[in-house]
């Protein structure tokens, strides 16, 4: 049931890359404020906006930027009007991409992002012909520091948990999206200290690349997340870690 996490690794790297440049809470406040709008402000009615503003206190938003979004998707604050686009692409070497987007223009937003594509050997593709080989999963990460891989898999095997894999410094716990709230509860329970908790596609096959792919691979990744509207990324690339080291020495 455990495994070694290659796309986890890098997930965690871009993270970091995110938060460098400042994106986390704007990307957050966008989580917030969608999930305020189709489900409600109130968080026990409301698991998705729950989930968002746990994510947002993770990383230190104040208590005014989470409440300000909250009623702007209410809409007892003004805001502009946006909405989810979920886009797919192909990226060097062949590789899937999906790009959940929140934007206030769906047809600037796919511009740009064909634009992107096009412009670094990817290009667009039709909805379902990536999707197909991603399922929507829950993604919990506990921190290693304080325990085992062991105590983690006692806790969530009977919660419903699919895979337990080990990465740079989290155990990440796979599971279907309605065991969610199950397997959290069992990691709190057993005292496990969670890092990170979403729900994710996940790629059924990965495509590993090496050399120029791979590197061509990571920047157009880069870009598209830089890209405002992208609010989560997902690809099927898989780089091992001798490869990775070469592309970032």
């Amino acid at each position: 049931m455990a495994g070694h996490s290659k796309w986890a690794n890098i997930k965690h790297r871009k993270g970091a890359i995110d938060a460098k440049r400042g994106k986390v809470f704007t990307r957050i406040a966008r989580e917030i404020i969608i999930a305020a709008r189709l489900g409600g402000g109130d968080q026990n009615a409301n698991p998705r906006l729950r989930l968002a503003v746990q994510k947002a206190r993770a990383v230190n938003m104040p208590n005014d930027n989470i409440n300000r979004a909250i009623q702007k998707g209410t809409g007892e604050l003004e805001g502009q009007q946006m909405e989810e686009l979920i886009l797919e692409g192909y990226g060097p070497g062949g590789i899937g991409i999906l790009m959940e987007c929140v934007t206030d223009n769906r047809n600037r937003t796919v511009a740009d992002v064909r634009k992107i594509l096009s412009r670094n050997g990817g290009s667009m593709a039709d909805a379902g012909a990536v999707a197909w080989n991603f399922s929507r999963r829950t993604l919990i990460s506990v921190r290693q520091e304080g325990t085992t891989e062991e105590e983690v898999l006692l806790a969530v095997l009977d919660a419903g948990a699919e895979d337990v894999r080990t990465g740079e410094e989290t155990f990440d716990v796979q599971a279907p999206v309605e065991n969610f709230e199950t397997i959290r509860a069992a990691l709190d329970a057993a005292g496990c200290t969670i890092a990170e908790a979403n729900l994710q596609y996940v790629p059924n096959q990965t495509l590993e690349l090496t050399g120029e792919q791979a590197a061509a691979a990571l920047k157009l990744l880069d870009l598209l997340d830089d890209y405002d509207d992208v609010q989560d990324l997902y690809s099927n690339l898989e780089v091992s870690e001798e490869e990775m080291a070469k592309i970032e020495g």
